[in-house]
């Protein structure tokens, strides 16, 4: 009883003082029941034990700062054999007592334990563990205390930084300068949590792709380095506190151009302090950096030509690693993270054979068991697994994905029982092929979701390793895994993504905005989504067709007037956070689009010889200019807190690797000072890059002054447009001529336009009163007059093709238009399931409104007729004989060799068709056609099935779980070139 004579003794003196998708206990009004722990004169004290675990004391001090950060008091820290780390003063005032530490490293938790004030059954012996609850006379003197146990070092410490997220303050408080919630007072519940273990064992990130942004970054706030830059432990402290407050546990630090044991010799103890593990990537074995290899390797990194020395070599970084907890990264690649020349599976072998003898010397053990060591099979050393390598069971194998975020082999079922287990390295950020991507974030989180649910049913369940680049920039998505990788029993949903980023939105910045914020933040995953920042360009998205670029650019628009008036509704406290987490990315991904497409949209008016196409010029140049302001507004945000971050080019890309500058895409410019040989007139329409009066390539014919539109039917857009502008220098008024017309209407019919700006263009309208329109399939022919003259060309006509079409009353489902149907995977019209599987819908995920998959994600494989199907009613017009169906899928890989994706469809009772979307391919290498699938992010492919007019069902059936259905197009002769394929068709 002496310690508890000392704790009341500080009790005396202090006059007795939920996380994200967690249970909740705490409050913030008045609770009876529970423990005041702030507000209205109570101040916390926390109690320790000076013998438990450092980090657990440093922990307990962020918790008493945070008290601070949300009430303005910060709470007092007293340990029993007065080792305070930082002495804090006793409060003098009423206080509330909160007593945390560690199963068997606390004198209080363990005579907590032995008087049966707790029970800690739940946790004890668990990895990462806690439970708190408040504890009613847990000591004589004591009225109540909350007690936090942790089953392990950083079971404590997650139990106290629970506390302090419920608080109000935010993991990203220095990272991305969230606000933390002001409380005028905090109560714990009287129940009790625990919570862990966790689902994923070992959770972390790795910093890499580092230049320019984050290095520059590091190089202004840090000390240089002898051998580079400043990636000392000041900076990494940060990092380790993140991490712990997400509650991850690992590392792999940054590696082009850093060293991490060698750059700053306390970084390593301070991982260890704050208890953090430590490894390396996947080309760094035994704890050595890439960089290591190269400065203090005596002689070349090659185990055929320099085996003695590379062992020495690796033996010397385990040793320097053996005080700290780690996983060693085992095997061998090429110098610098490129595939060894020499290396085959048999050497590998042997070298994983001599870093396990490494390992027992180390230790001084035979049996290396519990050393946790892990091999990552990432790219060309997948292939050696798939020749026949033997690993050893003890050794985690981490499956790597494509870069791009498609897991590319998971775990078999022979392979489910190793004693390592299997993990995942995972990719936000990548430097490679087809395009580097590392500018800001464009994880779309529902796909994140779906490939790491599928990797945790799948039993990769010991070590995911995302690779975030320069961390910053990346917040949300990171945040995302680590609490999937937490607790994937809250997230097992397929809608889980919208309920956490509502309340991912509720943390940062409060109830009231929440359900915008999350609203708006799922639109940016999609639009980002659609295709990396990278690979846009002038080409991607069609100016003609579908009014695509357009419809892609007002949604950016929109996009941006959400987060703009979210911010503007904001305390001006937590608006630099909601900038640097949301309105810069939606105004840079905007900016980025509008170059693109204003790009794109001047080369077409230039083609066209439009007086507008020389406004388009510098609209691009100014929208190229504002992506520059952005950058500065970010970089000079918070004093400059974060200048630097935005360095990474992003525009002007012509290969894979980033450009050396931003570059304009290519603009041109009419001779304003000239009129067109065809008059100032000129004429343009949907679906088209012809111009008349006059020859265009793009024209029906040579001297032919007709354009055509595409058809017009009851079914489709409600107007068609006719493009009218000026070509010259002088003025002119047009007439679009729809006399004895009655039901087609052009607006505006008539107008004059000029070479002045703002008057240079006229888009009229063309809309049809379908109850007065003749049946059938007519051509309406429109003459198009100018005042003046057309040069030594004749006037312009314009022809519209109307269908006046209907389907039968009892007719539901999709209705052919312009012969395209268009049908979004998730609007079938019935779908069957099994005793075994069924279709699930993942909303937000892909590129246009959702995904629609099999669950669950270890079903057996399903055949057609009999598996569960998706059906789409359809009503088709054309009198074709065969229709080409395209199927747009998730870029998904064949996690299973022997069970590649396959998808089977038919049309009625017709031929079943059975497509493969992703080629079957050797691990260590890549299917064909890769490139535009990750590009596109779809896999799309199609097959021809026999069609004629009427009511016909599309059957859709999944063979394979882990395929995710997007949209679905059949051609019946219609379809027109674009990156988002045709829009929705109606369905009646």
């Amino acid at each position: 009883m002496k310690l508890f004579h000392r704790l009341l003794a500080v009790i005396s003196f202090a006059v007795s003082v939920s996380g994200l998708l967690q249970q909740a206990t705490l409050s913030f009004t008045s609770d009876s029941s529970g423990l005041q722990l702030a507000g209205n004169g109570v101040k916390s004290q926390i109690i320790l034990d000076g013998k438990d675990w450092p980090g657990v004391i440093r922990a307990a001090n962020d918790m008493a700062m945070d008290f601070g950060r949300v009430t303005g008091t910060n709470a007092t820290i007293e340990l029993v054999n007065n080792t305070i780390i930082e002495p804090m003063p006793l409060t003098s005032n009423g206080g509330a007592t909160i007593i945390a530490g560690t199963i068997g490293n606390s004198s209080f938790i363990d005579y907590l334990v032995s008087a049966q004030k707790i029970n800690v059954s739940q946790i004890q012996g668990q990895w990462e563990s806690f439970s708190s609850q408040v504890v009613s006379d847990p000591v004589p003197g004591l009225d109540s205390a909350l007690v936090i146990v942790g089953s392990d070092k950083r079971g404590t410490i997650y139990g106290m930084y629970d506390i302090s997220e419920q608080m109000g303050v935010s993991p990203w408080y220095w990272f991305a300068d969230v606000a933390s919630k002001y409380r005028s007072e905090i109560y714990a519940m009287n129940i009790t949590k625990i919570q862990g273990p966790p689902s994923v064992k070992y959770r972390g990130l790795f910093i890499n792709d580092e230049q320019p942004a984050l290095t520059n970054w590091v190089n202004e706030n840090y000390p240089m380095g002898e051998y580079g830059p400043g990636f000392n432990h000041e900076f990494y402290s940060n990092v380790f506190e993140l991490l712990l407050r997400l509650r991850a546990n690992y590392l792999w630090p940054a590696e082009w151009n850093s060293m991490f044991n060698v750059d700053d010799p306390l970084n390593a103890p301070t991982a260890d302090l704050y208890g953090i593990v430590q490894g390396t990537s996947h080309t760094e074995p035994l704890m050595r950096a890439t960089k290591e290899q190269s400065l203090f390797l005596n002689g070349i990194w090659s185990w055929t030509e320099n085996q003695a020395n590379v062992t020495t070599f690796m033996e010397a970084g385990a040793e320097r690693a053996a005080p700290f907890e780690g996983v060693y990264t085992m095997g061998m690649r090429g110098l610098g993270d490129t595939a060894s020349p020499t290396l085959n599976a048999s050497e590998l072998e042997q070298i994983i054979t001599v870093e396990q003898q490494i390992l027992r010397r180390t230790f001084n053990i035979s049996d290396i068991t519990d050393i946790p060591q892990m091999w990552c099979l990432y790219k060309e050393v997948g292939g050696y697994f798939e020749q026949g390598l033997s690993v050893p069971d003890e050794i985690t194998l981490i499956w790597a994905d494509d870069n791009w975020g498609n897991n590319q082999r998971l775990p078999l079922s022979n392979e489910t029982s190793r004693a390592g287990g299997a993990g995942v390295y995972y990719h936000f950020d990548y430097v490679g092929t087809p395009r580097d991507y590392k500018w800001i974030n464009t994880i779309q989180l529902q796909k994140t979701w779906e490939q790491m649910h599928l990797a945790y049913q799948r039993d990769a369940q010991t070590i995911w390793i995302v690779n975030v680049g320069d961390l910053k920039t990346l917040e949300v998505p990171i945040n995302h895994f680590f609490d999937m990788a937490y607790d994937m029993s809250a997230m097992s949903s397929p809608n889980s993504t919208m309920t956490w980023l509502v309340q991912w939105a509720e943390r940062e910045f409060g109830t009231a905005v929440a359900n915008a914020i999350a609203d708006t933040m799922n639109t940016y995953g999609m639009l980002a989504g659609r295709r990396k920042f990278e690979l846009v360009d002038p080409s991607t998205y069609s100016v003609n067709n579908y009014n695509e670029a357009q419809n892609v650019l007002a949604e950016w628009s929109d996009l941006v007037n959400q987060a703009h008036g979210i911010y503007n509704s904001l305390p001006a406290v937590s608006q630099p956070s909601f900038f640097e987490l949301l309105l810069q990315p939606a105004l840079s991904g905007y900016t980025l689009h509008q170059i693109h497409i204003t790009a794109a949209m001047n080369n077409v008016y230039a083609e066209q010889r439009r007086t507008s196409a020389n406004t388009l010029a510098q609209q691009a140049l100014s929208a190229f200019n504002q992506d520059h302001a952005i950058t500065q507004r970010y970089h000079t945000l918070l004093n400059g807190k974060w200048n630097h971050i935005l360095d990474q080019t992003h525009l002007g890309y012509d290969y894979w690797q980033q450009p050396e500058r931003n570059t304009l895409p290519p603009i041109a410019y009419v001779q304003a000072m000239e009129t067109s040989l065809a008059g100032n007139m000129g004429v343009s329409v949907e679906a088209s890059n012809g111009s008349v009066p006059g020859d265009s390539n793009y024209n029906v014919a040579l001297s032919n002054d007709t354009l055509v539109l595409p058809p017009m039917d009851p079914y489709g857009p409600a107007t068609r447009y006719i493009d009218i502008y000026s070509r010259g220098t002088g003025s002119f008024t047009y007439t679009v001529n729809t006399t004895g017309i009655s039901w087609l209407t052009a607006t505006p019919s008539t107008g004059t336009l000029s070479a002045a700006a703002n008057h240079t263009d006229q888009r009229v309208l063309l809309s049809i009163d379908w109850a007065a329109a003749p049946n059938g399939s007519n051509i309406v022919f429109i003459p198009i007059t100018s005042s003046d003259d057309y040069g030594n060309y004749g006037a312009p006509q314009v022809n519209l093709p109307v269908d006046k079409t209907a389907v039968p009353a009892s007719f539901h489902g999709f209705v052919e238009s312009d012969a395209t149907l268009s049908m979004e995977a998730e609007h079938n019209s019935a779908n069957t399931s099994t005793a075994n599987a069924s279709y699930a819908i993942i909303p937000g995920y892909g590129r246009t409104l959702s995904g629609v998959t099999l669950l669950p994600v270890t079903a057996a494989s399903q055949t057609a007729p009999n598996g569960p199907v998706l059906q789409y009613a359809f009503y088709a017009f054309s009198n074709i004989s065969n229709a080409n169906v395209t199927v747009y899928v998730g870029p998904s890989l064949n996690t299973i060799p022997t069970r590649p994706l396959k998808y089977a469809l038919s049309i009625d009772d017709g031929p079943i068709a059975t497509l493969q979307p992703c080629p079957t391919y050797m691990l260590g290498t890549l299917p064909d056609a890769w490139n535009g699938a990750v590009a596109n992010a779809v896999w799309a492919n199609s097959s021809s099935l026999a069609v004629t007019p009427g009511n016909h069902t599309l059957n859709l059936w999944a063979l394979e779980p882990a395929l995710v259905f997007q949209k679905i197009v059949v051609d019946l002769g219609g379809v027109r070139p674009s990156y988002l394929g045709p829009p929705e068709s109606v369905r009646v």
